[in-house]
């Protein structure tokens, strides 16, 4: 098995011990999404006025950002207890009745990965979302039956990457639809220097904020690397994370100043080198870099396409002037031809709110036919 990636935004295994101890019980110790944290105040605040369950919500983002971490904070704020599950888990209607019942007055129900879930789970969510009630049908046949359950009155909060990937029948039961966005450099230098705290780190600002430009915009590969940090710290210097440290730990992780890791540069050298900048499909990129298309389009092009490195177009991903000039390339006389093409030149995190929602296999840019 392929050892995992620094900068990958799934957690591994043993990192999930680890984020049960960095992650903000309150809102208070939450840094970052200042308009999300200052909406979810006031929709909580509102529900509890009315001694009401907070409407159904649906976060959505790239990985790594935090919406695990909201919903635990959603639950402590409301003062409910919290269950959670994941979609792929629920295969049958049963497992849904299993967990529904479960869940008291008021409670929080997550479950992450939302667009995951079968067909015919989704079918049973939708009455107990709109109606507090189950109707299970037991056997088959003549003797079939139909039981109702009611439920208490419950929040469900569901997690999705991919919000394009949900049925509009599940997405309309969402009362309250938010999204989270990358972080910018001063909120990550925050989380890192609170991570530090959390973990009894010594770390000095300007390790924390080299740390912190390298992770991506995203807290859980900031915790990843200051791990690290802390390692050479440890074995290297005298327990202190400074600026030279943290240089030294990045660089041996292969994380370079702008937060590409080797993938990064082996996707944007095959564009520029292999297909002299573009426009590339994504079967054939995959296939180039030895990666599957998924992964590149939900992992991978969101940061570049951040960072200014990248476009996609109708016809396929194509290199930009400053991919050229970061990768010491020379640019072509008259740059790529993309007369007539769709553009996306949005950053992720303001207005293109489908560049993760794109269906696997389907995304912008996908070559006619083949690869």
């Amino acid at each position: 098995m392929a050892e995992p990636r620094v900068t990958a935004p799934k957690p591994t295994r043993e990192e999930l011990e680890y984020e049960e101890v960095l992650r903000p019980r309150s809102f208070e110790e939450f840094a970052g999404q200042q308009e999300v944290v200052e909406n979810l105040r006031l929709f909580i605040q509102a529900a509890l006025q009315r001694g009401e369950p907070l409407d159904h919500l649906l976060l959505s983002g790239p990985p790594g950002l935090g919406k695990t971490t909201l919903a635990h904070i959603v639950a402590n704020e409301m003062g409910v207890e919290r269950r959670a599950t994941s979609g792929p888990v629920m295969e049958r209607p049963g497992d849904l009745a299993g967990l529904l019942t479960g869940v008291g007055e008021g409670d929080v129900l997550f479950i992450d990965e939302v667009h995951r879930l079968s067909p015919v789970v989704e079918e049973y969510l939708y009455s107990a979302m709109e109606d507090y009630r189950l109707d299970i049908l037991i056997d088959r046949g003549p003797s079939a039956r139909s039981v109702k359950l009611n439920l208490n009155r419950f929040t469900l909060i569901g997690a999705t990457t991919r919000a394009g990937m949900l049925t509009g029948a599940l997405r309309a039961r969402f009362g309250l639809t938010i999204r989270l966005d990358f972080y910018c450099s001063e909120e990550m230098a925050t989380i890192v220097e609170r991570s530090a705290r959390v973990l009894n780190v010594e770390l000095e600002p300007e390790g924390g904020r080299e740390i912190a430009g390298r992770s991506r915009g995203t807290p859980r590969i900031a915790n990843r690397l200051l791990r690290r940090a802390r390692d050479v710290a440890q074995v290297r210097g005298e327990g202190v994370i400074t600026r030279e440290i943290a240089d030294e730990a990045l660089n041996m992780l292969g994380v370079d100043g702008r937060g590409l890791d080797e993938m990064d540069r082996r996707l944007m050298l095959a564009i520029l080198d292999k297909f002299d900048g573009g426009p590339v499909g994504l079967n054939s990129l995959a296939v180039a870099v030895g990666e599957e298309g998924e992964t590149l389009e939900v992992v991978h092009e969101p940061y570049l396409i951040q960072e200014g490195l990248l476009h996609r177009t109708s016809r396929g991903r194509v290199a930009t002037t400053q991919a050229y000039a970061y990768f010491d390339r020379e640019p072509p006389s008259e740059g790529p031809d993309l007369r007539g093409e769709q553009v996306d030149r949005q950053q992720p995190n303001t207005q293109h709110p489908n560049l993760f929602e794109d269906e696997p296999g389907k995304g912008a840019g996908e070559e006619s036919g083949s690869a």
